[in-house]
């Protein structure tokens, strides 16, 4: 039972200040100069928490641009990587193609070929 009757006092003691439609001045604020003085750092401390408000709504913004932009690059960079792995491997097979014949006209063209380049980029860098 006193448990009930310590919570209802600590209610009335909470709600003292509150009436229906308005606040009402409470004994603690008697004097009206420690009212305002109160009264003008709540407005201080309010406009102290707006300004970190909008601060981290820029920033909140800033981070967003800048996953956006990332997962943009991210995909633009997975679209290029799978172009690439088609070109290499389209290489790869014609590569194999070459090497698995067994046609040694072929085989021979292919390292005359390479004879050729090599000596004439040896030529040109002389």
């Amino acid at each position: 039972m006193n448990a009930r009757r310590d919570s209802r006092n600590n209610r009335v003691a909470l709600f003292d200040g509150i009436e229906e439609g308005g606040i009402r001045a409470s004994s603690l604020y008697s004097s009206t100069s420690s009212h305002e003085i109160d009264e003008h750092d709540n407005e201080q401390a309010l406009d102290g928490l707006q300004d970190r408000v909008n601060l981290l709504k820029r920033l909140s913004g800033d981070i967003n641009e800048e996953v956006d932009s990332h997962n943009r690059m991210l995909d633009r960079m997975g679209n290029d990587m799978d172009s690439s792995r088609g070109v290499l491997s389209g290489t790869m097979d014609k590569f194999k193609m070459v090497f698995e014949t067994k046609s040694s006209r072929r085989m021979f063209s292919l390292v005359a070929s390479f004879v050729v380049l090599f000596l004439i980029i040896y030529y040109l860098t002389r």
